[in-house]
């Protein structure tokens, strides 16, 4: 599939926000999944140009 010279592109990520207690330890991750809009450029880069849609994921901990 070719890329057309220019134009935008939706795209689905996901990412982690560290979150900490009180005394700086590392409890867990709060997980995002976003969508966004990239425009591609003329000079062939990619730009960030908007999160469209953003939700935190909901699940329960890992029990050991």
């Amino acid at each position: 599939m070719k890329k057309p010279k220019h134009g935008w592109y939706r795209y689905t990520t996901r990412f982690g926000i560290p979150v900490y207690n009180e005394e700086g330890v590392l409890e867990r991750y709060n997980i995002f999944r976003a969508r966004i809009l990239v425009r591609r450029d003329e000079d062939g880069k990619l730009y960030l140009y908007d999160v469209v849609t953003i939700k935190k994921e909901t699940s329960k901990p890992l029990e050991s």
